[in-house]
Formats: C-alpha cells, sequence, structure tokens
C-alpha cells in the first residue's frame, strides 16, 4: 500500500520559514518524480516545485523560484521543501506527489500553510 505524508506545515508570520516533510513508503521511492503543489483560498491546485528521480532537475513555479528549495534524502524516503521569506499569498494547503510516468501519481492529503501577520 501506497503512503505519501506531508508535515512540516504551520503559521508564520510574513518574512518567515518552514520546512515540509513528505515521507514516501510502499512504493520505489528512487524511481519517482516528486513535487509540491498547494491550493490556496479562492484558486486552483498549482504546481510549486518539482525535482526528478535523480535529483538533478528541479523547476520551480515563478512564484517561489529563489525563495523555495525542493530536495530528497532517498535513505529517507523524504522529499522536502524548504520555503523562505514566505508570503501572505503563500498560503494554502501544500501537497505532496510522486509520480512515475508507468506507475501513477500518489498524493498525501496536505499540510496547511498560514503566513499571516
Amino acid at each position: 500500500q501506497v503512503r505519501v505524508v506531508e508535515s512540516g506545515g504551520g503559521s508564520v508570520q510574513p518574512g518567515g520559514a518552514l520546512r515540509l516533510s513528505c515521507v514516501v513508503s510502499g512504493l520505489p521511492f528512487s524511481r519517482f518524480v516528486m513535487g509540491w503543489y498547494r491550493s490556496g483560498p479562492g484558486k486552483e491546485r498549482e504546481q510549486v516545485a518539482v525535482l526528478g528521480s535523480t535529483g538533478r532537475n528541479t523547476d520551480y513555479h515563478p512564484a517561489v523560484r529563489g525563495r523555495f528549495t525542493i530536495s530528497r534524502d532517498t535513505s529517507k524516503n523524504t522529499a522536502y521543501l524548504q520555503m523562505n521569506s514566505l508570503q501572505p499569498e503563500d498560503t494554502g494547503v501544500y501537497y505532496c506527489n510522486a509520480a512515475r510516468n508507468d506507475a501513477g501519481s500518489y498524493w498525501g492529503n496536505g499540510t496547511q500553510v498560514t503566513v499571516s501577520s
């Protein structure tokens, strides 16, 4: 059974930082592309950051480039999203996704991030 579990969300003031974690089990983690997505108030889910299975190729939404960093630790089957200089518009539910073209796409239940003064 595949499990994708996010953690690390919370409430911070503008300019603050959070690190989200995503623990994956039940699939060959090192062979899956890992991504972080978010859905905010009144907004559809959007891709925030994606990291290739080798850990070398990354892509970021323009709104977070330079502030967020996606990474993975294969020894822990965990992906991370370091979020710095958080702004109110970063508020939303953040979802982790593990995907592979020939093996499907798996989602976690999300973790809430609230940025407010």
